[in-house]
C-alpha cells in the first residue's frame, strides 16, 4: 500500500539567498520542510541562464546549513538525467527568464521529471520565475512588457511575484485578472507561499512587513484578500 505523501510546494515572490543574502529565514524554513536528516539540496539555475555566478552564491549560502547542496545545468547536464533528479530531496529553482526555464524543461524533460518528484513528495520551491513556473499560469516580463504565461499547472490559478518590488507588478496583475487570467496569489519579495498537497498551507516571510494576497475577478471589481503571514524569526 503506498504511504499517504505530503506534496509540497514553496513558492517565494522574491527574497532567499540571491535577494537577501544576509536573510536566511526562508531557505532554513524550506529546508525544514524535508523529512530528511540532511536533505540533498538541487538548485536548478535555467532561468538565468545557468549564470555561473548565481550558483556560487548559492553554495556560499548553502555550504554552511544541515545540507548537501548541489546544481543542475541544462547546458552541461549529468550523464543520467532521471536518476540525478531521483537522488535529490530538494529542488530551488532560481529567478530569470520564465519562458526560457519553461522551453528548456520540456525540451529535456524535466518537466516530467519534476512533476514525479513533487508527486513522490520531494519539495519544490523557488523565487520569482521559480515561484511563478509551478503555476497554471501567471504574470511574466520575460518578453517584453508584463504579460500572461502558461505554466506547469502543479498549482491552481495564477501567481505574481515581486508584488512590492516592482511598482509596475500590482497594476499588471490586476489588469490581467479583469480580462481573464485566473485568480490566484500575488507574494511581496520576502514572502513565501506553502502548498501542501495543491493547497495553500500558510505564508511565512522574511521581512515583516511582507506579505501575500489572494486576487479575483468578481465581475465588477478586482479585489484583493490579504493572506495572514507568520514572519520567520
Amino acid at each position: 500500500m503506498k504511504r499517504n505523501i505530503r506534496k509540497q510546494i514553496i513558492a517565494m515572490g522574491g527574497g532567499g539567498f540571491s535577494m537577501e543574502p544576509e536573510n536566511k529565514r526562508l531557505d532554513r524554513y524550506i529546508l525544514k520542510q524535508s523529512m530528511v536528516d540532511q536533505p540533498r539540496v538541487c538548485f536548478i539555475p535555467t532561468a538565468s541562464g545557468d549564470a555561473d555566478g548565481y550558483i556560487q552564491r548559492f553554495y556560499k549560502a548553502f555550504q554552511s546549513e544541515n545540507c548537501e547542496p548541489t546544481h543542475l545545468s541544462l547546458f552541461s547536464p549529468p550523464e543520467h538525467l532521471e536518476s540525478f533528479v531521483e537522488q535529490q530531496d530538494v529542488f530551488y529553482v532560481g529567478g530569470g527568464n520564465t519562458k526560457n526555464l519553461l522551453a528548456l524543461w520540456k525540451e529535456w524533460g524535466l518537466d516530467v521529471l519534476l512533476k514525479k518528484a513533487y508527486e513522490d513528495g520531494k519539495i519544490l520551491a523557488g523565487l520569482s520565475a521559480g515561484s511563478l513556473c509551478w503555476f497554471e499560469e501567471g504574470v511574466t516580463d520575460s518578453f517584453g512588457p508584463l504579460a500572461k504565461l502558461d505554466c506547469l499547472g502543479l498549482i491552481s490559478g495564477s501567481h505574481c511575484p515581486h508584488y512590492d518590488g516592482e511598482t509596475e507588478r500590482r497594476p499588471a496583475y490586476h489588469k490581467l485578472i479583469a480580462n481573464g487570467l485566473k485568480a490566484g496569489y500575488a507574494a511581496d519579495d520576502g514572502a513565501g507561499l506553502h502548498f501542501v498537497n495543491g493547497e495553500l498551507h500558510s505564508v511565512v516571510s522574511s521581512r515583516e512587513n511582507a506579505k501575500a494576497y489572494f486576487v479575483e475577478f468578481d465581475g465588477h471589481n478586482v479585489n484583493e484578500q490579504e493572506l495572514e503571514t507568520v514572519f520567520l524569526k
